[in-house]
C-alpha cells in the first residue's frame, strides 16, 4: 500500500498524505488536487475506490475493422481513454471476416441504448457503399462521428488525416535521396483514403520529378490488400518495374514490401527504400526500423470524442471534415538511391 501511495503521489506531484486524504474521501483537498490524484490513479492503472468512481454518463459504441492492424487498437485505446475520462463507458465492436457486419453491430449498439457511435474506417470510406444507412441512424436520433473516410452524402462530422499531404511528405523525402522510380502500394481504389493518397502521390511526383499523371498511375501505382501479404505482392510488382523506393499505405504493407525485397535478394535500404504509413506501435523496432508517415492518432481520437460529446450534448459541431496533418518519421528503411550513392 505504501509503495502504491508513493507511486500515486509522485505521478500527481503531491504528498502521500494528500493522496491518502483523497482515497479516503476526507475533506480539505482542493478540487484540482483531487482531480490530479484521480488522474494519477487512472494513468498508473489502479482502480478507483468505488465511492470515487464517476457515475456512468452512458454507453458509447466504437466500431472498428479487424484489430490485426495495430493502428486500430491504438486508435481504440485513445478513444476509449478519452471517453472514460468524460464518464462514458466505451463498447468496442469489431468487424471480423465472416463475423458481424457494420449494420449488425450498429443495430446491436442502438438496441443497447448507446448515447452515440464512433465509426473507424467503416463503410463511409467506401465510395460504392449505400450511405443511406447513416441517414437512417440520424433519423433514429443517434449521434455519430466518422473517422478515416469522407462522403459528401452524409451529414455528420468527419475526422481524417491529410492523406494527400502524407504522400507529399513521403515522395519529397525519397526524391531528396535521389530516387526517381518511386512506387505506391495501396488498397482497393474504391476507398476514399486510397483515392486521396493517389491524388497526393501523383501531384508530388509531378512536382518533384516532372512525370506525367498517366505514367505515374499506369506504371507506379499498385493496388493490393491492406495486409502484409498485400504489401509483399504490390512491392514485388513495383520492384519488377525498376522501382528503387516503395511508399506503402500502411505499416503492415510496408513490412510486406521489406519481405518482398528480401525474397528478391535485395537489401532494405541499400537496394530498395521503403516508407510506411501510420507509425503503428512497435514499428520503430522492426528490422530495419521503418521510416513512416505518422498518423496523428492521439489528436484524431480525442477530436472524435470531443466532437461526439458535443453532438450528444446538443451543441453539434459543423457537419464538415476535420483534417489532421501527418508527420514524416525518418528511420532506417530509407537511404540514397542505389545509383546515387557515393
Amino acid at each position: 500500500m505504501t509503495t502504491r501511495l508513493a507511486d500515486i503521489a509522485a505521478q500527481a506531484g503531491v504528498s502521500e498524505a494528500t493522496v491518502s486524504r483523497v482515497l479516503n474521501g476526507k475533506p480539505g483537498v482542493a478540487a484540482t488536487t483531487r482531480q490530479s490524484v484521480l488522474a494519477a490513479l487512472d494513468v498508473l492503472g489502479y482502480e478507483r475506490p468505488v465511492r470515487l468512481r464517476q457515475r456512468s454518463e452512458g454507453l458509447v459504441g466504437l466500431i472498428t475493422p479487424e484489430l490485426e492492424n495495430p493502428i486500430f487498437p491504438a486508435l481504440a485505446q485513445v478513444i476509449g481513454q478519452a471517453l472514460t475520462r468524460q464518464g462514458y463507458t466505451p463498447i468496442l465492436a469489431t468487424q471480423t471476416p465472416g463475423g458481424s457486419t457494420e449494420d449488425e453491430l450498429t443495430e446491436m449498439l442502438v438496441d443497447r441504448g448507446v448515447a452515440g457511435i464512433i465509426y473507424v474506417s467503416g463503410l463511409h470510406a467506401d465510395t460504392t457503399a449505400d450511405m443511406q444507412r447513416y441517414e437512417r441512424l440520424r433519423a433514429q436520433g443517434v449521434p455519430f462521428v466518422l473517422v478515416d473516410g469522407f462522403s459528401p452524402k452524409v451529414e455528420a462530422p468527419f475526422i481524417s488525416p491529410d492523406d494527400r499531404a502524407a504522400m507529399t511528405l513521403a515522395v519529397t523525402h525519397l526524391a531528396s535521396l535521389g530516387h526517381t522510380r518511386i512506387g505506391l502500394a495501396l488498397g482497393p481504389k474504391r476507398f476514399v483514403p486510397v483515392q486521396r493518397k493517389i491524388e497526393g502521390f501523383v501531384r508530388a511526383m509531378q512536382e518533384q520529378l516532372g512525370l506525367s499523371a498517366e505514367t505515374i498511375e499506369t506504371d507506379l501505382v499498385q493496388h493490393s490488400l491492406y495486409t502484409l501479404e498485400g504489401g509483399q505482392a504490390a512491392a514485388t510488382a513495383l520492384i519488377g518495374r525498376k522501382c528503387t523506393a516503395v511508399v506503402c499505405a500502411s505499416d503492415m504493407m510496408a513490412l510486406g514490401a521489406i519481405r518482398a525485397a528480401r525474397q528478391l535478394g535485395l537489401e532494405v535500404p541499400r537496394d530498395v527504400s521503403v516508407v510506411g504509413f501510420d507509425d503503428s506501435p512497435l514499428i520503430a523496432f522492426t528490422d530495419p526500423p521503418l521510416t513512416t508517415v505518422r498518423k496523428p492518432v492521439p489528436a484524431m481520437g480525442q477530436a472524435a470524442v470531443r466532437t461526439l460529446l458535443e453532438e450528444i450534448g446538443g451543441t453539434p459541431a459543423p457537419h464538415s471534415e476535420f483534417v489532421f496533418m501527418p508527420e514524416l518519421v525518418v528511420r532506417g528503411s530509407t537511404d540514397s538511391a542505389p545509383g546515387d550513392r557515393k
